[in-house]
């Protein structure tokens, strides 16, 4: 059963608190993080020969919290020599550390960029979709922590349900062919205006990409 999920675009403000509590509960120091946020932000403006200042045309900016999408089809997996990248019996895909041999792979392969290399470990690391607690019947931790409550998670097909409008795909993500992720979203009017391109990605450097 196939589990993902689901973001609120219209409700994010890119607080970061899905970050910190993900980075709290696994205990990760100041670089390390399974969850980001990204700002995107883009559109046109125009200085007017009159008094009357500078006009902005269609400007945009949203926020986009992602970790792991625990793909149908993940790529990571799929180029991992050892197998240590892996689907498990609850459908969600993470790392086996001890076979994993470092190589790097999952991380070239993964359009979302989940799989990071554990600095200290030398090993594969990433977002396992809280799997101890859904196993409990919990939920992963960045959504009991959302304060807006732009988050949820859960099978792919009642997320499906609950947002019939979500799509798969925003800008700057890739399109939802490449993996077939198991993410949702609900975009926001900013991520619409944002569909024809001309934006960017305005903190790369906080989330290193």
């Amino acid at each position: 059963m196939p589990r993902g999920f689901f973001f609120d675009n219209t409700r994010c403000t890119g607080c970061r608190t899905c970050v910190l509590a993900c980075k709290d509960y696994r205990d990760h120091g100041t670089g390390d993080a399974f969850r980001m946020v990204i700002d995107y932000e883009g559109g046109s403006w125009s200085q007017q020969d009159s008094d009357d200042g500078v006009f902005a045309r269609n400007v945009f900016a949203y926020h986009i919290s992602l970790a792991c999408n625990h793909c149908n089809s993940p790529a990571c997996a799929q180029v991992c020599p050892t197998g240590a990248m892996h689907k498990d019996e609850l459908d969600l895909v993470w790392p086996d550390a001890n076979k994993c041999i470092g190589c790097g792979y999952c991380t070239m392969a993964c359009p979302y960029h989940a799989p990071r290399i554990d600095a200290r470990l030398k090993r594969s690391s990433k977002c396992d979709g809280c799997r101890d607690r859904v196993a409990q019947g919990a939920r992963p931790i960045c959504v009991e922590a959302c304060p807006l409550r732009a988050l949820d998670f859960g099978a792919a097909f009642e997320l499906h349900e609950r947002h019939p409008d979500a799509v798969r795909s925003i800008m700057p993500l890739p399109d939802e062919s490449a993996t077939s992720p198991n993410l949702y979203i609900l975009p926001s009017p900013a991520a619409l205006a944002a569909e024809d391109g001309g934006g960017r990605i305005v903190n790369r450097g906080e989330i290193g990409l």
